[in-house]
């Protein structure tokens, strides 16, 4: 138990140990292996891709094994195939210098209202992204990806069990959700401040307000692109008075999954496990495509992380069983990589 031990640093232990064991018990791993181990994923791996592009000939590959990989609830690995991207923004309304008595309200406009107003023109109620051509550069799911998504198991009650839930977004059941897991994008609310939220009451009218949203992306949408296109969005709706600051942004990556790397990965993961599952793309993001880009390099996520391990929560854990069959299939994957 503790925070980091599943997100990240059980994964990085497993490729460690891995590399470890041959080197005792070999004297030398049978392909090269190089670690690149950086520790701001969670603010966005501001440095990955500079650094990349700096030591590109170093880290020239064949492969590459991703810094996590869940197991789901029937202890079989989940490798996927890919990572959505992401576009983090702070929408922020001011509209006047201080708080005033929220008795003014009739002559003061509300920043909160005028921020809600504003929300409620991004998506709809089913998760659609209404800002025009947010849509535009997505590809639909090859006949060989909606198979792979139609073969992936997806406990719904389970999944549901686990974080409390009654429903998903618009009802969503079978392959409507699954597709939209690993393949649409999203607009979420990931924050919202202003005036008053501490115990009791205040009758404020508060300031200004700010929101925080995270847009995740597939591949072919451009973070940059898609802020222009929230930015004309929001001024063609009457909200050109709202201020747009950009936190981050990162493409999305897919690996082909034809690639010869991608079944000797699940050969590796089938002996190890016993049975593995292969996944069109993670629902969540890290710098992926930065490495597919500068290394030209197919990438593929596999690991042990327990996919209910309550990453980024109170008792985060990881099973010390998983991180010991990963380190097996990480010791697989390199041997069989010279086959490749």
């Amino acid at each position: 138990f503790g925070r980091g031990s599943a997100d990240d640093k059980g994964e990085l232990i497993t490729r460690i140990k891995a590399v470890e064991s041959y080197l005792k018990t070999q004297g030398d791993v049978p392909c090269n292996v190089t670690f690149l181990v950086e520790g701001e994923e969670e603010i966005g791996s501001m440095h990955v891709e500079r650094y990349l592009k700096k030591y590109k000939k170093k880290f020239s590959c064949d492969g590459v094994i991703w810094e996590f990989g869940y197991v789901d609830a029937k202890d079989r690995p989940i490798i996927s195939l890919g990572m959505k991207g992401l576009l983090y923004v702070e929408l922020s309304v001011i509209e006047s210098i201080r708080d005033a008595h929220s008795s003014l309200a009739v002559l003061i406009e509300n920043p909160a209202w005028r921020l809600l107003e504003a929300l409620k023109t991004l998506r709809d109620a089913s998760g659609k992204i209404l800002i025009k051509d947010w849509y535009k550069e997505v590809d639909s799911f090859t006949k060989e990806e909606l198979k792979l998504i139609q073969s992936e198991p997806f406990d719904e009650k389970e999944f549901k069990k686990e974080y409390g839930i009654k429903k998903f977004v618009a009802n969503k059941a079978g392959i409507a959700a699954r597709k939209a897991l690993v393949g649409e994008p999203t607009c979420n609310i990931a924050g919202f401040v202003s005036g008053y939220t501490g115990p009791g009451a205040k009758t404020v009218l508060p300031s200004q307000a700010l929101v925080k949203i995270d847009f995740r992306l597939v591949p072919k949408m451009e973070p940059l692109k898609q802020l222009d296109r929230l930015k004309r969005h929001l001024r063609s709706k009457g909200f050109g008075d709202i201020k747009i600051k950009m936190i981050h942004g990162e493409a999305a990556s897919k690996t082909n999954i034809f690639d010869p790397f991608v079944s000797k990965v699940r050969e590796a993961a089938n002996e190890s496990f016993g049975k593995s599952i292969v996944s069109v793309s993670s629902a969540g993001t890290g710098p992926m495509y930065s490495f597919a880009k500068i290394l030209c390099a197919p990438c593929i996520s596999i690991g042990g992380t327990y996919i209910f391990s309550r990453i980024h929560s109170p008792n985060e854990f990881a099973r010390i069983d998983l991180l010991n069959k990963t380190t097996k299939c990480v010791c697989r994957i390199m041997q069989k990589f010279n086959q490749v």
